[in-house]
């Protein structure tokens, strides 16, 4: 077979004759290279038949799901291990791991099937899986041991299942975040070890200022009397944590010490931690370019790959003709509908020549990443029962009003009215009737657009607005009727019926969001960084999830939450004596505790947020040693220090690109060719139901024009557009057509401070 056994990136058949049959196994192979193209996939697979047809199958969304499913059973076992809310048996959780460790093993072995021996083992992800696996089997077993002969140890295998949502090729993206902070960590370290020099310089200063001069705190104790409290309590400053307590016994006695607190904060707080913000954006910016520069290159690679399968000799060049085109398209995007793939062919074939040129070929992955809605237009179910009616002047004269933009601003108006009533006293008759007054103007103003835009259109899949407001209208008519017969009836008002009524009467104030360009440009570019947002999510979630366990482990069982109505000694030392007196027990923290998953998670996330984050710190310290508090501040180190700066780094990084940004030279083509073909449509007229005539005479009578009748297309909104996608596109425009970039492996061992290609737009995105 052709390409047996070679690695992907290395397949390179000759070209064949326009008349010779394309084999399926090189159809496979070429829509293996186009899908990753259009996926960014970067996994080298095997080209022999049966390894491409395993790699099929390992990207098949099934086998995704099955992997995902099974890496959040193994996270979520964490719920119901001792300590937690709701306790199984070990041997149902070690079942239930075994279970996942088997899933996550066959799925390894499958990866190993479709790659090269020597990538697979060379890959440290694939190490890491196995070692992990090996590493949480010994753990069960001592720990279950251990467990049978009364003997309590720990399960510290635990902290580890993060490892498999990390490195499956599923989870690229959290995996570029931990590249990320690897790659910062360098530069960071040394401001960071200049900022712990600062910090111990000014504790050796503040323990000479303070230590001797018999100060006390607020609660009585000691004053700066020992040197890792004094470094504790300026760490802590740093957050503003403990600001203005921590310098109030030393401005007490002396006006002038306050100078030495200013100073610090001026130098550590404000100064080193822009630096870190700085550095860190810094880093994150030039590897993010070397990230995408590789992903660019690596798919023009993929395509260029997949021409070379399929092309064949046409006059001088080499082309790729209408048949086998139509063959990988149809491979690669199996559901796509005729009338699209038809709109595809026509851009990719611009001269109409029966073939597609390599420049038209290589951004076929692009064209298939641009989601175009395709439309049946229908008219209203009105107009066919009472044509008459429907179609009569003060029927149109109510359909132009509906359609004009003063209407919209009249509601506008009328809910900024509505939010002034929403914050008046709620008991006042002449307030309640109000709202019943509001809501019957906007049950009717739903009403009038169901009766001027077709109903299938006005609730399509892409009409979110749409939806949202008729549901919490719906939701807040059945609410407020169903409060009105409560109270009727029973002489007493349902106070979670009251409040999902208020809740959901505030929700509507954000249609107001719809009506404003400039809210709707933030919003849509808030969307479109959404999906990478979630990455950090996953990212902070797996750093959550491992101090989580770990702080179980230490801290589980040392404070006890109590009724707040219970007044018990134990209750106001939250469980435990060593806690009497402090600022943990007296601010009533007890809840703040390690005893369970969920409650492991709210805690981390008041340590994210710093206020405090002293008081839990010295509280957990109290119940357990003072080195307790290594655990809180490397936690903020890791997470407020250094990921925190990464988001905000990537948050500026995807406003600058996203909120500059305009359509892409595909989508300026695909948009061209739509209305070059006459079945263009806007996001209007797929409300109203009745588009303009779009039919082109000069097309009439193009066979591929009439697969297209009674379709009409336009692009998808905005909003999908991920940023990782326009920061590709970025790159990817300053690549000539005809360039087919360095070598697999320069690519792959490209570094930031490569120059090739110069990337001046890059550079200047901002």
């Amino acid at each position: 077979m052709p390409g047996a056994g070679r690695a992907a990136g290395v397949h390179g058949p000759r070209p064949q004759p326009p008349g010779e049959p394309l084999a399926q196994e090189d159809l496979l192979l070429a829509a293996a290279y186009v899908s990753d193209a259009q996926y960014n996939r970067n996994v080298p697979f095997e080209t022999s038949p049966q390894a491409i047809r395993l790699y099929y199958f390992y990207n098949h969304w099934t086998m995704q799901a099955a992997t995902y499913f099974f890496i959040c059973v193994d996270l979520s076992l964490a719920m119901f291990e001792e300590p937690a809310l709701f306790p199984l048996p070990f041997v149902a959780t070690s079942i239930a791991e075994v279970l996942c460790l088997t899933a996550f093993f066959g799925r390894l072995v499958h990866f190993a099937k479709v790659t090269p021996q020597m990538v697979f083992w060379k890959d440290t992800k694939n190490i890491c899986i196995m070692v992990t696996i090996v590493l949480t089997l010994v753990d069960l077993i001592l720990y279950g041991s251990l467990g049978a002969v009364n003997i309590r140890s720990v399960r510290w295998s635990r902290a580890l299942r993060p490892v498999f949502l990390i490195n499956f090729p599923e989870s690229r993206q959290i995996r570029r975040a931990f590249r990320s902070i690897r790659n910062t960590l360098p530069d960071i370290l040394y401001v960071f070890l200049l900022f712990t020099f600062s910090m111990l310089v000014f504790s050796l200063m503040a323990l000479k200022l303070f230590g001797d001069r018999g100060l006390k705190t607020a609660e009585g104790s000691p004053y700066f009397e020992n040197i890792l409290e004094v470094a504790f309590e300026l760490y802590v400053l740093v957050t503003t944590a403990n600001s203005p307590d921590v310098m109030m016994p030393a401005y007490d006695f002396n006006w002038w010490y306050s100078l030495y607190f200013i100073t610090y904060i001026i130098i550590n707080t404000y100064i080193f931690m822009s630096v870190f913000l700085a550095v860190v954006y810094n880093n994150y910016r030039k590897h993010l370019k070397n990230e995408i520069r590789k992903l660019a290159y690596l798919k023009r690679r993929k395509m260029i790959e997949a021409f070379n399968i399929l092309k064949v000799k046409v006059g001088p060049e080499f082309v790729v003709g209408e048949a086998r085109w139509r063959r990988l398209v149809r491979t690669v995007a199996p559901d796509m509908s005729h009338g699209h793939l038809e709109l595809l062919l026509r851009i990719s074939d611009e001269g109409q020549t029966g073939h597609v040129d390599k420049m038209n070929f290589l951004r076929l992955a692009d064209l298939l990443n641009i989601q175009v809605v395709t439309i049946n237009i229908k008219r209203h179910p009105l107009e066919a029962w009472v044509p008459r009616l429907y179609q009569s002047s003060a029927s149109l004269l109510v359909q132009k009003v509906v359609r004009h933009r003063i209407f919209v601003w009249v509601f506008d108006v009328i809910i900024l009215v509505n939010a002034i009533f929403i914050a008046l006293d709620e008991k006042n008759p002449f307030i309640s009737y109000a709202e019943w007054l509001f809501l019957s103007l906007y049950v009717i103003e739903i009403l009038l657009k169901l009766y001027t835009y077709e109903p299938r259109a006005y609730f399509g899949r892409k009409q979110f607005w749409n939806w949202f407001d008729t549901l919490i209208i719906i939701a807040a008519l059945v609410a407020t009727v169903a409060n009105a017969t409560i109270q009727s009836a029973r002489k007493y008002n349902s106070q979670q019926i009251l409040d999902i009524v208020l809740i959901l009467r505030i929700l509507r104030l954000l249609r107001v969001i719809i009506s404003v360009q400039r809210f709707r440009v933030i919003v849509t570019t808030l969307i479109n960084i959404g999906p990478t947002m979630l990455t950090f999510g996953g990212l902070v979630f797996v750093v959550y999830y491992a101090f989580a366990i770990v702080g179980m482990e230490v801290f589980h069982g040392k404070v006890q939450f109590f009724d707040p109505n219970f007044t018990t000694p134990d209750a106001l030392v939250c469980g435990n004596p060593a806690l009497k007196g402090s600022a943990f027990s007296r601010g009533r923290y007890c809840k703040n505790n390690f005893n369970d998953l969920a409650s492991s998670f709210v805690v981390l996330m008041e340590l994210t947020v710093v206020n405090q984050w002293h008081v839990l710190a010295d509280g957990f310290a109290l119940v357990t040693h003072q080195a307790a508090k290594l655990y809180f501040i490397l936690f903020h180190i890791v997470v407020v220090i250094l990921i925190v700066n990464i988001f905000i780094a990537f948050i500026l990084e995807a406003f600058f690109v996203a909120y500059s940004l305009e359509k892409s030279e595909v989508e300026t083509a695909i948009e061209k060719k739509i209305q070059e073909l006459g079945v263009g449509i806007q996001e209007e007229e797929v409300q109203d139901g009745k588009p303009t005539d779009h039919v082109d005479a000069k097309d009439a009578g193009d066979n591929k024009t009439k697969a297209l009748e009674g379709l009409y297309c336009r692009i998808a909104s905005k909003k999908y557009r991920t940023v990782d996608t326009l920061l590709q596109r970025m790159f990817e425009s300053e690549i000539a057509p005809e360039d087919e970039g360095p070598s697999l492996d320069e690519i792959l061992n490209f570094s930031p401070s490569d120059i090739y290609p110069k990337n001046p737009n890059f550079e200047n995105s901002a």
